[in-house]
């Protein structure tokens, strides 16, 4: 089950559970820190089972007509359950209902990192469509892939 949290610490309490659980993809504290930090001022979904967290994403906007897919996490062994998709179609329903246009998730580069590559085949399977890749964005080891999705 999908629900959207509006606490502010519950957002950053579900978000840092799951995000120290990931440091595979967030290993970084200090990015890892403020993912947790902006959760408690972005749209916030997360998928409950059996009373427990066990994934979420935040929205976060980014122009007048586009949003942003901040940051998605979903518990390891959650993974190709159909969680994230989950998340991601009640995002767009979410998005949608905001009066969004777009949607846009940054990710690393396809072919760069094999579990990044997962996420990118992951968002391409959910309809984001490659938008540009920035090679410094991050730094010369992350090149930044922006993916787009149309919420008409």
């Amino acid at each position: 089950m999908v629900v959207e949290i509006t606490n502010p610490q519950e957002k950053q309490t579900i978000a840092r559970n799951i995000l120290e659980a990931l440091t595979e993809w967030f290993g970084i504290e200090e990015s890892r820190e403020e993912y947790i930090t902006g959760s408690a001022d972005w749209t916030f979904l997360a998928a409950k089972e059996a009373e427990k967290y066990v994934g979420f994403l935040c929205l976060k906007e980014t122009g007048k007509a586009t949003v942003e897919l901040a940051v998605m996490g979903v518990l390891k062994d959650h993974h190709r359950s159909g969680i994230g998709r989950q998340l991601v179609v009640r995002a767009k329903e979410v998005a949608r209902s905001q009066g969004y246009e777009f949607m846009q998730v940054k990710t690393v580069k396809m072919g760069v990192y094999d579990d990044y590559d997962k996420t990118n085949h992951f968002y391409i399977s959910c309809g984001f469509k490659e938008l540009e890749v920035f090679p410094l964005l991050w730094d010369e080891w992350n090149p930044c892939q922006v993916y787009v999705l149309s919420l008409k």
